[in-house]
C-alpha cells in the first residue's frame, strides 16, 4: 500500500491498486482474499496485507450487510430537519445519536440544524418517536419531516 503521511493527522494516501481492492469490497465485501486477488492481480497475502492497513489506518471503518428495510417489515423512511439551539445542539446530538431508529445524523450549515434519517415499523411508531423522544429534547424549536415515497438510489460508502 502507498500511504504517505506529512503529519500525524494528515490523511493517508491510497493507490490505484487500494481503490480497486475498495471498490470490489464495496460491491462485495464478503469476496474471499484469494478471489480478491485473482481480480487484483497480486497474491493473497499481499491483497490481505493491503485490506488490513486499510482498516488500521480507519479507511475502511467497517464491514456490514445491507439490509432491504422494506423485507424485514420497515415501512416508512423519513428525513428529518431538526432545528436546535446552538447551546443545546450537542446535547441533543449525542441524545439522537444512541437512538436505535436513528440511521444517520448531520449537522448541517444554518441555524444550528440537525439533518436526520429514521426507519420506522410504521406511522405510529414514528409518531411515538417524535412525541416521546425527539419533541421532549431540551432546544428543539422546530422539527420539518418528510417522508420517503419512493427509493431510486441509494449509495453505501463513497466514490473513489
Amino acid at each position: 500500500m502507498n500511504i504517505h503521511s506529512s503529519g500525524e493527522n494528515a490523511p493517508p494516501l491510497i493507490d490505484d491498486t487500494d481503490r480497486k481492492i475498495i471498490a470490489i469490497l464495496g460491491k462485495n465485501g464478503r469476496i474471499s482474499y484469494t478471489d480478491l486477488a485473482k481480480e487484483i492481480g497480486l497474491s493473497r497475502v499481499a491483497v490481505q496485507a493491503r485490506v488490513n492497513s486499510l482498516i488500521d489506518d480507519g479507511v475502511i471503518e467497517r464491514f456490514a450487510a445491507v439490509i432491504n428495510p422494506e423485507k424485514v417489515g420497515i415501512s416508512v423512511s423519513a428525513f428529518f430537519n431538526v432545528e436546535v439551539e446552538p447551546k443545546h445542539l450537542q446535547q441533543v446530538a449525542d441524545t439522537l445519536e444512541n437512538e436505535p431508529y436513528v440511521t444517520s445524523l448531520y449537522h448541517m450549515t444554518g441555524p444550528s440544524k440537525l439533518h436526520m434519517h429514521g426507519l420506522f415499523t410504521d406511522h405510529k411508531e414514528m409518531e411515538m418517536f417524535l412525541n416521546e423522544k425527539l419533541y421532549p429534547l431540551p432546544g428543539i424549536t422546530s422539527v420539518d419531516t418528510q417522508i420517503l415515497i419512493k427509493r431510486y438510489k441509494s449509495r453505501m460508502g463513497i466514490r473513489l
